[in-house]
């Protein structure tokens, strides 16, 4: 029945955007196991190497608008096979980096870029497809984002230790843009399918719609922004500094349940970071955004 296609084809919708998450979630979650090793190889500072790093989460971030823009303009499979293809071609450049500069323009800026468009278009394709569980999809996509480190993390730290961390950048590069642009194939806009979504053309009475001039104009949305970035910005300073905090601590070879503890940190945190992602989406469908905003804050 039509109903049944329509279901199908955006349960399709979200596991392709869940697979493009995972892609990019490297960039971010793993940053830290690479630290080290672009300090010892480029001969600097540890506040030098993490400059890289907030060049890719500020470019991945302030750049959103305009990429969002560009997403809405020619179309998700565009767009995210670009963003795929940038983000693995950061790392694959990264590996040759000889200097400061060089990473600070691959890893960095090329690496903030791709992963922005593929996030940004992401969570924007699961809303126009899921305007009735806005929360719940959005927040499976974005655990993928959360989870996709967990698939690379201990490959990448074994891969490191057989061979070297460019080898490492490379190989898990080219994988990136591989399944990154593969996965982009299948997107589709609601408009763009047989079998668009009946949701999709019913109106939320509670709902309105704001220009982005409007937007930036209501108080709401800079409350908002403030607490997504006090959160983001916490979050992000455990996730880039792990290594560093493990090598202070005088922990940086200690084994938990047979395991290296750095790389099981970061899966473990990646897990409980993943798993909440799809629960307060579900929630927030349930109870209300603001009331889960309450809880999780």
């Amino acid at each position: 029945t039509l109903m049944s296609r329509t279901s199908s084809a955006r349960w399709i919708q979200l596991l392709l955007g869940l697979v493009c998450m995972l892609v990019i979630s490297g960039p971010q979650y793993v940053w830290t196991l690479f630290t080290q090793p672009f300090m010892t190889s480029l001969h600097v500072s540890l506040a030098e190497i993490q400059i890289t790093f907030s060049i890719l989460i500020v470019v991945q971030t302030f750049l959103a608008p305009c990429q969002g823009f560009l997403v809405d303009m020619f179309g998700p499979r565009l767009l995210l096979s670009v963003g795929g293809a940038l983000t693995g071609l950061s790392w694959v450049l990264a590996a040759r980096a000889a200097s400061l500069t060089g990473l600070y323009l691959t890893y960095g800026l090329l690496g903030g870029i791709g992963t922005g468009i593929v996030y940004v278009g992401v969570i924007g394709h699961m809303v126009q497809w899921f305007p009735d569980r806005r929360g719940l999809a959005t927040g499976i996509v974005a655990a993928g984002y959360g989870f996709g480190a967990i698939l690379t993390t201990f490959p990448i730290a074994e891969s490191m230790k057989d061979a070297s961390y460019q080898q490492a950048l490379v190989r898990f590069g080219w994988i990136f843009i591989a399944v990154g642009v593969l996965a982009a194939q299948g997107l589709r806009r609601p408009g763009e399918s047989r079998t668009r979504s009946p949701e999709s053309r019913i109106p939320n009475p509670e709902s309105r719609n704001y220009r982005p001039a409007e937007m930036l104009r209501t108080p709401i949305f800079w409350l908002m922004f403030v607490m997504m970035t006090m959160m983001s910005t916490a979050g992000l300073m455990v996730i880039s500094q792990m290594a560093a905090f493990t090598r202070d601590f005088g922990m940086a070879a200690a084994i938990v349940f047979g395991l290296p503890l750095l790389p099981l940190a970061l899966s473990l945190d990646r897990i409980t970071n993943g798993l909440t992602r799809p629960f307060f989406g579900w929630l927030s469908d349930q109870i209300g955004r603001e009331n889960t905003m309450v809880i999780a804050f």
